[in-house]
């Protein structure tokens, strides 16, 4: 592919995710520099610039000009502005590095179709089902894929949590995983083993979000199974310190040992990596996803949710997998905008 293509990365963001998504824009941003491409790199909630004058990644802190703050200010033209501007309009595609929030959840893909930009990952419908984890959910298990029982309460105040007690305690047993229903990166998660738990933990959900899933917790084995464009990579167990795969045992060294390929049976194995595949179809997604799962004490693997932007850092499960097929991270970003320049 001729490498003189110009690819504007979008990083940032104004979700809860942001830290996460300015460190994955700088690995892709030197990725796509160190394989000959034109880059330029803009903070979706301000629509500034990441890089300095000499082009390198800047991985600016969180102040106010580039946080939440700045993207409510600019009422989300901001992006808009700097897409139409004569810096970036003539790019021949745009790489997200973002990850929840408008980035993932379809908004910013049906910008893009609007202005008919290529662009990487999954289209808008794809992004916002994946996105809404008890809508995947739903879809998914009417496709014969098991998942946890799960239910949605929906809040516009905390004080309304209480009226939602008894009808949880009704259909679930503890221990319940609470967590926001549109969020990634575990934040807002908690494990709830007792009752009086229960009215903290949605709380923590709600200020991610007004939709909080309950879910039936299972204790298992956590395994991932990255898609890209729809072949599925080699499994990855995530073995965390913490009694969950938490915020802290994602993105803090040492605190998760991840096992790739997985070392579990041949044939769960495929199952796994075939019930991957047809989340991903059926979802219909594209470029690179990533697919968990939670593998019982039975070796029954349960769906949890689908990541249609997942992380491009050094810790980050979707390049690990890549790398135990073959691929380095730089054939890894190739193979993403190959397959988004082509769609």
């Amino acid at each position: 592919m001729g490498n003189k293509l110009k690819v504007l990365i979008l990083a940032g963001g104004d979700s809860e995710e942001r830290p996460i998504s300015l460190a994955s824009a700088k690995a892709i941003t030197e990725s796509l520099q160190r394989l000959g491409y034109n880059t330029a790199v803009i903070d979706s909630a301000t629509g500034l610039s990441l890089l300095d004058s000499q082009g390198h990644y800047l991985l600016q802190e969180d102040d106010n000009s580039t946080s939440k703050i700045a993207m409510k200010q600019s009422g989300g033209m901001a992006l808009t502005e700097s897409l139409n501007s004569d810096n970036y309009k003539d790019s021949d595609l745009v790489f997200l590095a973002l990850h929840g929030g408008t980035g993932e959840d379809g908004t910013l893909q049906a910008l893009l179709d609007l202005a008919g930009l290529k662009y990487t990952g999954s289209g808008r419908l794809a992004s916002a089902a994946a996105m809404n984890k008890a809508f995947a959910k739903r879809i998914l298990k009417n496709e014969g894929i098991p998942t946890p029982d799960w239910m949605v309460v929906n809040l516009k105040n905390p004080e309304e949590i209480e009226i939602h007690l008894n009808n949880i305690n009704e259909k679930f047993d503890y221990p319940l995983i609470v967590k926001p229903n549109n969020s990634g990166s575990t934040i807002g998660l908690t494990l709830v083993k007792k009752h009086d738990q229960l009215i903290p933990a949605m709380e923590s959900s709600f200020k991610v979000s007004r939709e909080i899933l309950i879910e039936q917790y299972i204790k298992g084995r956590e395994i991932t199974g990255a898609v890209l464009n729809g072949k599925p990579l080699p499994l990855v167990e995530i073995i965390p310190t913490n009694e969950l795969y938490d915020y802290q045992c994602k993105y803090i060294k040492g605190k998760s040992r991840y096992v790739c390929p997985a070392e579990i049976d041949n044939n769960i194995t495929r199952q796994i990596q075939r019930l991957s595949g047809q989340a991903y179809e059926i979802l219909n997604c594209s470029g690179l996803a990533r697919v968990d799962f939670i593998l019982d004490k039975n070796n029954q693997p349960y769906f949890l949710e689908v990541n249609t932007l997942p992380g491009m850092t050094e810790l980050s499960l979707a390049p690990m997998a890549a790398k135990e097929s073959g691929l380095s991270f730089d054939d890894l970003i190739e193979s993403i905008c190959r397959a988004a320049l082509n769609k």
